[in-house]
C-alpha cells in the first residue's frame, strides 16, 4: 500500500490561483504515471492533468492552458499549479499514481478546492 499526503487546497476567487501538492512514499516513484483527478459534486470523478514515467502530460480541454502538472522524481512528489481559476473548478482533488503494467494504482484522501467570490 502506497500513502498519499495531498496539501494546498483551500478558498480562492475566481482569477486567482493555487498549488496543490502530493507526497507519495512509493518506491521507484519515476515508474509511476501520477495525475490529478477531480469530482465535484453530484458529478464523476474526472482526470484533470497526468504527468507519465516519460513526462508525457495530458490535460482536461477544460484547464488546458490554465493548469500545469509537475513532478520532481527525487521528492516523490507531484504539484498541480491552477492558474485562472473559475466556479467550475470546485471539487474536491486527488492524486493518483498508478503502474498500469502492474496493476498499482493509489488514491489519495483529497483536497477541497473552492473558487468563489
Amino acid at each position: 500500500q502506497v500513502q498519499l499526503v495531498e496539501s494546498g487546497g483551500g478558498l480562492v476567487q475566481p482569477g486567482g490561483s493555487l498549488t496543490l501538492s502530493c507526497a507519495a512514499a512509493a518506491k521507484s516513484f519515476s515508474l509511476y504515471t501520477v495525475g490529478w483527478y477531480r469530482q465535484a459534486p453530484g458529478k464523476r470523478r474526472e482526470l484533470v492533468a497526468s504527468i507519465t514515467a516519460d513526462d508525457i502530460t495530458t490535460y482536461a480541454p477544460s484547464v488546458k492552458g490554465r493548469f500545469t502538472i509537475a513532478r520532481a522524481n527525487a521528492d516523490a512528489a507531484v504539484y498541480l499549479q491552477m492558474d485562472g481559476l473559475k466556479s467550475e473548478d470546485t471539487a474536491i482533488y486527488y492524486c493518483n499514481i498508478n503502474w498500469a503494467s502492474l496493476g498499482l494504482d493509489f488514491w489519495g484522501q483529497g483536497t477541497q478546492v473552492t473558487v468563489s467570490s
